[in-house]
């Protein structure tokens, strides 16, 4: 296994890429946000200071972070950062350098396991502070990501003779190749009325516990018997800190299909295929642990990794998106929290239970206790920019950008802010990651609609910015039509360093946004957990008035710009529901042919 690196973080310095979902781990920063502070100033202790910290410990899409955080005022006072040593393998196997299919992407549980051993003592040193000081510990992952492990957690990609077997390692969260089996789950639960499907939209996603799990099944069925437990890596993480397995109650309800108690039933997992009946209770089920609970101590091993005081608090696992919430103050019905980065996850709060077509899932008490959570999403955003700076971009732009001391984002940006709504005379498609809000559908692609032989990168670039906030605004139309009004809009992430995107945002929404006053907002979310899984506040709620950030408002809409872009929405809406309801699925026919062309492609090479 190649050497990890760890990476000392100084508050409030902002991360390089602010892992929630980075932009790309090769990518520049983007411009930062000149109204919203990066991250609030952290005190050093002082020497005999009686303070009591905690450790929130975020899982990202590339890299683990840990931040030590003050329990009195949420202070950040040291952070570090491992990268995985073997990233994402989307493209072959670590192990034997075998490709691997279209729409996989897979990585090393032991690379989560290397950041409590560097990025958690690494924290700990950079704040100062003695290592007793520390009360607890709270963690939180993307999500939906799924390791098949032994019944005492060992993950099956560990054991003789499976390292060579691409279903034994971890599934990533944005791992897109069980679409077929999770079109076969909405079309079962349709004729069958199930009634946990319209908890989510209408719609499971090829990103979740069950689609992934068929597909194990189907793909490689030895190995799914091998399987005793089908985990969620934010569980998997708790697992390996306590020696305690703990079901936690947000991925088992947004992404495992736990409504009301139950999973699918015996019987409508036996109609997708006989040896699938008796996975809900012999693969998922296993005790829930509420949010903010505890889910156990800090083990003796695990106290060993990271220099941690054995016995202290460690929280129920949690998601990246739902954590952010209390960070930035945004547990109250009808604020919705944007996590902006890769990908952009939507989460917010309601006294109500309604049903809004394409949600990701409605759970209760999936991200505060006492009111309904919602969750819903979209699968591509920081690594569409980052796609076509790193593939889309000619030498004379990226040359003239470092000419001017700028990166290619910045430079794009620069050149982008200053013209007119529209001028570009481009409309784009988000979906180069598929849709998951309001559609859910992996096999949809991206597009970009006006080209001409006068188009300029910079207005390209800008169309995919404007493309985002389009599919975010269906999004939150899709909740206001719905009965779950969203009033206040909030934005976390990596992304909000860029000024420009997060006006373009306030402008196609016309909504004030606001900023979460913190860079490392799934990270200062665990630890406002854990500060309530060690006791030290009554409930997230108050946990989060003391320990959250949050600058409100700190973009407003300008009302042309709004209005212009309620226009070009109105061409993005044709588009979209064109191309993603039906009205033409050359999308799906050209991805059809594209894994049949790269499956003759493999099999010759292997010949060969």
């Amino acid at each position: 296994m190649p050497p990890s690196r760890s990476t000392v973080r100084h508050p409030p310095v902002p991360p390089e890429d602010n892992e929630v979902f980075p932009v790309s781990e090769a990518s520049p920063t983007l411009p930062p946000v000149p109204h919203a502070a990066p991250g609030f100033p952290a005190s050093r202790p002082r020497q005999g200071s009686s303070d009591k910290y905690v450790i929130g410990i975020d899982y990202g899409t590339l890299s683990g972070r840990a931040v030590v955080v003050r329990v009195s005022d949420g202070a950040e006072v040291g952070s570090a950062v491992t990268e995985y040593p073997h990233a994402v393998m989307d493209t072959v196997l670590a192990t034997t350098g075998a490709p691997l299919p279209p729409d996989w992407a897979l990585q090393v549980p032991a690379d989560y396991v290397e950041v409590l051993r560097t990025a958690v003592p690494a924290a700990v040193r950079d704040a100062g502070i003695p290592p007793e000081d520390v009360v607890g510990v709270g963690t939180d992952f993307t999500a939906c990501t799924m390791i098949p492990t032994t019944a005492d957690g060992t993950p099956l990609n560990e054991l003789p003779g499976y390292a060579s077997r691409p279903h034994a390692y971890v599934k990533l969260w944005k791992h897109h190749a069980a679409q077929g089996q999770a079109d076969r789950i909405n079309e079962l639960a349709r004729q069958r009325g199930e009634t946990w499907l319209p908890r989510y939209g209408g719609l499971i996603s090829s990103e979740w516990e069950f689609a992934k799990g068929l597909q194990l099944l189907e793909e490689d069925p030895e190995l799914y018997s091998r399987m005793d437990h089908w985990v969620e890596a934010a569980d998997w993480i708790v697992w390996q800190l306590t020696g305690r397995y703990v079901r936690n109650a947000c991925t088992a309800g947004y992404k495992g299909i736990l409504q009301d108690g139950a999973y699918p039933s015996r019987e409508f997992l036996s109609a997708l295929n006989p040896d699938f009946a008796s996975f809900a209770e012999d693969k998922v089920e296993h005790p829930i642990g509420a949010l903010a609970s505890a889910a156990g101590t800090l083990s003796a091993e695990a106290a060993g990794w990271t220099g941690l005081p054995e016995g202290i608090a460690v929280a129920v696992g949690n998601v990246d998106a739902h954590v952010t919430a209390p960070a930035a103050q945004a547990t109250d019905p009808g604020q919705m929290v944007a996590i902006m980065g890769t990908s952009t996850c939507h989460v917010m709060n309601s006294e109500a239970l309604r049903e809004v077509p394409g949600m990701c899932g409605v759970v209760d008490g999936g991200i505060v206790e006492g009111l309904y959570g919602y969750e819903a999403g979209q699968s591509g955003v920081g690594d569409i920019f980052a796609w076509f700076v790193e593939n889309q971009v000619p030498a004379d732009v990226s040359a003239e950008a470092a000419r001017t001391g700028l990166s290619v984002h910045e430079y794009l940006t620069e050149r982008a802010r200053h013209e007119p709504v529209g001028a570009s005379g481009l409309i784009a498609l988000d979906w180069h990651s598929g849709n998951r809000s309001v559609l859910v559908d992996h096999e949809l692609s991206g597009l970009v609609v006006g080209l001409t032989l006068a188009t300029a990168p910079h207005e390209v670039y800008r169309a995919l910015l404007e493309a985002t906030a389009f599919g975010t605004r269906r999004i939150v139309e899709a909740f206001n039509d719905s009965g779950v009004p969203v009033t206040e809009f909030v934005a976390a992430g990596g992304l909000i360093r860029n000024s420009f995107l997060m006006q373009t945002y306030a402008d196609v929404l016309n909504l004030p946004i606001s900023v979460i006053g913190s860079a490392q907002g799934p990270a200062l979310g665990s630890a406002i957990h854990a500060a309530v899984a060690a006791g030290e506040y009554p409930d997230i709620s108050a946990a989060a008035g003391a320990m959250g950030r949050l600058q409100r408002a700190a973009f407003t809409p300008d009302p042309g710009r709004a209005e212009a872009y309620t226009a070009l929405y109105a061409e993005y809406r044709e588009l979209h529901d064109y191309f993603g309801r039906g009205g033409n699925n050359v999308m799906r026919r050209l991805k059809a042919m594209r894994r049949s062309a790269l499956s003759v492609s493999s099999v010759q090479a292997v010949s060969a």
